[in-house]
């Protein structure tokens, strides 16, 4: 399939129409796996093996009637089509549909290529499984757990609606993995402030703090609730969770559900993880220190979402003592910088709370940053420790 190239075009065009000639789903599919991928011809073959053996527990196969694999070649210019096709050729029952697609210069990117490929996913489920069909995403560096597919499933079984896996590197040598150890680190340690003090009954402790594109799944009903995947060019996996977070979706943050990838310097995306990677790498050989938002900060945001979430509940359920919740509105209000009235009419408009939670962040973003100045990351993981070993213990806050 070849797509024209043109000066110019965006990613505001119309999506191009892929999987045209595709076989039908099955009847019994469960699951739309998508991969988009750019000069993976390297890694493909160890990405395709992993979905190929999906089992379960007990180490028995898991149907190959159940899932599927969308493979999407984005602008190669390596031998990816080459090794997909003969791959495919090789495993003639292994459900496996293969795109090459040259895309114009604007949409060139893993945002237009994870979009496509998660359209037709939900495309396809909705012919058979129109409830209850879940879209998978992993990348084409990526390999994913045994289990992977048995687990995401099960998660979503539990009331779940979509679900962010655990990506876990290889120990490779990366000159920055001290770097990713620390931030993985921080931000595992603010999952479990989270889970104390605004936890959700479908997400408890253990979870972890990961979202990400090499490692998600979502229902068909959630994806098209959130308006799909935007339109974006890059960090597309964080502009759908964000979009899931804005309606409310149940996300469940399970470690049972892993992959493993690389911490190469050179991938493939604009922005993403390498680039991050890159980022600190400069860093390093600048002399400068990681730093990050402080553990007061976090945990006094958190406080203030969960009685935020307790509030717009209470709205919703039109209470009794409507006095006393205004009075601890306007406590909230006053605590955020925030006038009560504007608070009011955001909790009584918005439908859901997610959408009220991203405006409150907005409207104090600024204000925030300075009450709460980043510090060294390690300093702010050493403050989070010492807040998860006193269980009724709060910082001072350094305002």
């Amino acid at each position: 399939m070849t797509i024209a190239d043109s000066a110019s075009s965006s990613v505001s065009e119309p999506d191009p129409v892929i999987y045209g000639t595709c076989p039908p789903p099955h009847p019994q599919l469960q699951v739309s796996v998508i991969i988009p991928a750019r000069n993976e011809a390297h890694h493909l073959i160890d990405t395709l093996d992993a979905l190929r053996r999906q089992c379960r527990p007990d180490s028995r196969p898991l149907p190959a009637t159940h899932y599927e694999v969308l493979l999407l070649l984005n602008n190669c210019t390596d031998t990816s089509e080459q090794v997909a096709r003969q791959y495919q050729q090789a495993y003639p029952t292994f459900p496996l549909y293969i795109e090459a697609v040259r895309l114009p210069a604007g949409m060139a990117n893993v945002g237009t290529a994870r979009r496509l490929l998660m359209n037709e996913a939900c495309r396809r489920l909705q012919q058979v499984n129109p409830t209850g069909g879940i879209i998978a995403s992993t990348d084409g560096d990526t390999v994913v757990d045994a289990q992977w597919l048995y687990q995401i499933i099960g998660a979503i079984q539990e009331g779940n609606e979509a679900v962010g896996g655990r990506i876990l590197t290889r120990p490779d040598g990366c000159s920055v993995r001290l770097n990713h150890l620390r931030d993985v680190t921080y931000r595992m340690l603010i999952a479990q402030v989270e889970a104390r003090l605004d936890p959700q009954p479908n997400d408890p402790w253990p979870r972890h703090f990961q979202h990400f594109g090499a490692n998600m799944a979502v229902t068909c009903t959630a994806y098209l609730r959130a308006g799909g995947l935007p339109r974006v060019p890059h960090l597309e996996d964080e502009a759908l969770y964000r979009a899931l977070l804005r309606t409310d979706t149940r996300i469940r943050k399970t470690p049972a559900v892993r992959v493993f990838t690389s911490t190469r310097l050179a991938g493939q995306a604009t922005i993403g993880f390498s680039e991050q990677l890159r980022y600190w790498q400069r860093q390093n050989q600048q002399q400068q220190h990681q730093l990050a938002e402080p553990a007061d900060g976090i945990i006094h945001r958190l406080r203030y979402r969960h009685a935020l979430r307790t509030l717009w509940q209470a709205y919703g359920e039109r209470p009794a003592d409507a006095v006393s919740v205004n009075q601890q509105l306007s406590q909230v209000a006053a605590t955020l910088s925030l006038g009560t009235g504007w608070l009011q009419q955001l909790l009584g408009r918005c439908r859901y709370f997610g959408e009220c939670w991203e405006l409150v962040e907005q409207e104090i973003g600024t204000n925030w940053a300075v009450l709460y100045p980043p510090v060294s990351i390690v300093r702010a993981i050493t403050d989070l420790r010492q807040f998860l070993r006193q269980p009724t213990a709060t910082l001072t806050p350094t305002r």
